[in-house]
């Protein structure tokens, strides 16, 4: 039987590319994102190579009530997700007290509160019918503060907390929980964000590799899937609890500053 994918954000990045791998496994489609027509661009590309379904949704997850209403649409249409990828969120760089507060406070709403009530809705499908996995999509930011992106590095921390948290809630069931934390990738994210032009972004990884390492650790069912970094950026990854807080707050702050 055919396991149908939610994935959000799914119209660029890495999440368009989750869709693309789906479909090569000729797994059916849910897509969120805001881009009606990038959706039903994603949509006729993938029903006509891979012969599946693909359901479009459009929607803006940072207003309220989105979630719900993403959830009871898919509801309403009879379809049940297997897998859940919480990919959507966006950055931002810049001193704190210096951005606009209603673009980080949107953030928080999407980086953190539209992937909580997503994961909360399908588990409790996912519990009733003792299946189903969860992918969401944190960073490598996680690991550290982040100084001139402070909100978008905090709200990444809480996905990795979060996931690994409910990931050990649900061990004795057949549901899982995949925490991907993603170095630099080559998405629109750097551009967006204004990180395409600091050192942390001077190499980047492929979305489709990042997207590969977080699609094969969620059916494995592995808790944390770090992909994307090249070997000094690994070494230096592990070597982060070792370094004094004050000598890793200059040392990230350094790697985002625009040169």
């Amino acid at each position: 039987m055919k396991k149908t994918a939610l994935i959000t954000g799914a119209s660029s990045g890495i999440g368009e590319e989750f869709a693309k791998i789906h479909a090569e496994k000729r797994g059916n489609l849910i897509i969120v994102a805001r881009s009606e027509t990038k959706l039903k661009e994603l949509k006729k590309e993938l029903e006509d190579r891979y012969k599946i379904d693909v359901f479009v949704i459009v929607k803006d997850l940072t207003e309220k009530n989105a979630t719900r209403e993403v959830y009871e649409e898919i509801k309403n249409a009879g379809l049940k997700v297997d897998y859940l990828i919480n990919n959507a969120g966006f950055g931002g760089i810049g001193k704190f007290n210096e951005r606009d507060l209603e673009q980080d406070m949107a953030m928080i709403n999407l980086n953190i509160s539209a992937l909580t009530s997503l994961t909360h809705y399908f588990l409790q499908d996912f519990i009733k019918n003792n299946e189903g996995k969860i992918l969401n999509v944190s960073s490598t930011a996680s690991l550290m503060p982040g100084p001139l992106q402070a909100v978008y590095f905090a709200t990444k921390a809480f996905v990795s907390s979060f996931s690994n948290a409910i990931a050990e809630e649900l061990k004795n069931t057949n549901i899982t929980v995949t925490n991907l934390m993603p170095g630099a990738t080559e998405t629109q994210f750097g551009k967006i964000s204004g990180m395409d032009k600091t050192i942390m972004f001077k190499k980047t990884a492929s979305a489709r590799n990042v997207a590969k390492a977080g699609y094969i650790g969620m059916l494995d069912g592995k808790l944390d899937v770090i992909s994307g970094l090249t070997f000094t950026q690994k070494i230096m990854t592990l070597m982060i609890p070792l370094i004094p807080k004050k000598i890793l707050l200059m040392q990230v702050k350094k790697m985002q500053e625009v040169k």
